[in-house]
This record gives C-alpha cells, structure tokens and sequence, in this order.
C-alpha cells in the first residue's frame, strides 16, 4: 500500500477549537480557508521578499471535515510566479485528536499580488537575486 504524504513545506500548524465550529458540530469552512490563507501568505511574502495581498482563491475543495481537537496542519508551495503575481498551492492535513492518524482535508491554489508601500502591484523578485 502506498502512502500518501503532504505535498509542498509545513507552513502553519493549528488546534481546531471549539469556538470554531459549525452548526453541524465541524470545524467551519471559512476557519480552515483563513488559516490556508495565512499559511499562502507567509510563502507569498517571503518570494516576493514584501508585501504581498491575496487577489483570489481559485480553487478550493473541502474533503473531509476537521473536527474539534485535531491539529490543522497547512502545507504550501509555489505553483507559479509571474512579473507581479504568484499562485500558491496548498493542502491542508488534520492529525487526528482521537487517532493521531494524518487525513487530507483541503487542498486549494490562491493567487497573490506583490505590492509597495502604497499598495500598487510591483514585480516579483527573480528568484536568485539578492531579494528574490
């Protein structure tokens, strides 16, 4: 048997808590896409060595629910990089509270822009230069 593992680098790890959930008793929707959200954000920052903001979620699918007391663990990567914007691909892993097992909950791609001070798109960094 073949196991799967996580794709990309370890980005956030978080408790699902019970002020989080739904009405059906899971971990809420919009709680996991606002922690892959930070989790993108962090790899987004660090390639385009600065202020980055989120322009769009293109791809979001729910897999299976989280529940209270499992530990979300985000996982991003660079999918693409182009002269101001960057897509980030993510999956996000529940490790089971009861369990301890590891399940694939998430996974989505979410684009990023690099911006200035002012908050106007700027390119991103080639990457082996002394800021990219």
């Amino acid at each position: 048997m073949t196991k799967i593992e996580p794709k990309g680098d370890l980005t956030l790890r978080t408790l699902a808590m019970p002020a989080d959930v739904n009405v059906n008793g899971d971990i809420f929707g919009g709680w996991v896409l606002s922690q892959m959200d930070i989790a993108s954000g962090i790899v987004a920052a660090e390639r385009a060595a600065g202020r980055v903001a989120t322009v769009a979620v293109d791809a979001m699918k729910f897999i299976s629910p989280v529940q209270v007391g499992d530990v979300l663990c985000v996982y991003a990567w660079i999918d693409r990089v182009g002269n101001t914007s960057m897509a980030i691909g993510l999956e996000a892993w529940a490790l089971r509270r009861h369990t301890g097992l590891r399940e694939k909950v998430t996974e989505g791609l979410f684009t990023y822009v690099a911006i200035d001070d002012t908050g106007r798109p700027r390119p991103v960094p080639k990457k082996g230069t002394a800021t990219g």
